[in-house]
């Protein structure tokens, strides 16, 4: 599966392909209570808060791997114009999604 290409460019250089439609991926995460708690102490001193960025870069790749199932599913060959988008869900859960155009090579 990894064998599909995402690119975050319309064009793909060497390539002829037909758009076969949208394609996404999604994943909602959350760190436990104790990670939370910690998190708000940092929020108070200021600085990186590790945890939500270690989550935020696992969400990514999760997403990632996701459409890359999905482009699968349709016959793609490739993923074009991807993009991530992401959201919190109350104070404690972040949404990622990693959305494109799904292409076939001609």
């Amino acid at each position: 599966m990894s064998d599909i290409l995402i690119v975050t460019t319309e064009n793909i250089p060497g390539k002829r392909y037909e758009a076969i439609g949208e394609v996404f991926g999604l994943t909602t995460q959350s760190k436990n209570i104790l990670r939370n708690i910690g998190a708000s102490l940092k929020n108070v001193v200021g600085g990186e808060i590790k945890d939500y960025s270690k989550m935020l870069e696992e969400s990514r790749m999760v997403s990632l791997e996701r459409l890359r199932k999905n482009a699968q599913a349709m016959g793609a060959d490739a993923v074009v114009m991807m993009r991530f988008d992401s959201g919190s869900i109350g104070t404690d859960m972040q949404s990622v999604a990693a959305y494109g155009t799904a292409v076939r090579y001609v």
